[in-house]
């Protein structure tokens, strides 16, 4: 499970100053977030993910765009990683699949029982509902904010699992709850770690190419995990 969340859900851009925030209905937010996932199609949107090392003071930033589209009660995912290094992740139908290039390996992480909560994590902020958010999380609205230019609902996530605690405290999220999308996401790991995803160029239920969610055979090493 960790592994999914290094690799996708770590699910940051350079944020311009945010305005005071103002006082936030949960009730509100969470309601207008249900009304918008009923209307999520798709979205595609430019990416950058900064993992910091609190110990050492690292950066590990990785940038691409990233693709979700729904299907009934499912959702899949593409991100395709740019830089530094190129790197494709696929999830669908309880599949993460990891396609590295450099090695010439593919890497298959089956969801199995715990599908739900890789969903919950790699689709945080793109089209999910207040709902699905509440059942997972202890949610938070800790006030509306400005994030280049859109109006968002600042919302802190405290995990019910135990599972998922042990590897975050909490999620910090900035979502734009009219149309249920996340701007940014900051990770925060027991241990004083965190990761920033950020997402910008936002298309929003447009439509996407059937073969940009399907890994494709170039007869990579498979690995199945």
């Amino acid at each position: 499970m960790k592994r999914i969340v290094l690799v996708s859900a770590a699910v940051a851009f350079c944020v311009l100053p945010m305005t005071r925030a103002q006082s936030c209905d949960s009730a509100r937010v969470l309601a207008q977030m249900d009304a918008a996932a009923a209307k999520f199609q798709s979205t595609q949107a430019d990416f950058k993910w900064d993992v910091l090392q609190s110990v050492v003071n690292e950066h590990d930033i990785q940038s691409g765009t990233v693709y979700f589209e729904r299907h009934g009660d499912s959702t899949s995912m593409a991100a395709y990683i740019k830089q530094p290094g190129e790197k494709t992740v696929f999830f669908n139908g309880g599949t993460l699949t990891l396609l590295q290039p450099e090695i010439k390996q593919e890497t298959l992480f089956s969801a199995g029982s715990n599908r739900g909560q890789y969903e919950s994590f790699l689709t945080l902020g793109f089209g999910g509902s207040g709902k699905d958010l509440q059942s997972n999380w202890t949610v938070t609205c800790q006030g509306m904010e400005a994030v280049d230019g859109t109006q968002t609902a600042k919302l802190d996530l405290k995990p019910k699992q135990q599972s998922v605690a042990n590897m975050f405290s909490h999620v910090t999220v900035w979502i734009d709850p009219a149309r249920s999308l996340g701007l940014k996401q900051v990770f925060y790991e027991p241990s004083g770690d965190n990761r920033t995803a950020t997402y910008t160029a936002i298309k929003y239920n447009e439509k996407i190419a059937a073969d940009i969610f399907k890994p494709k055979d170039k007869g990579y090493t498979v690995i199945r995990k």
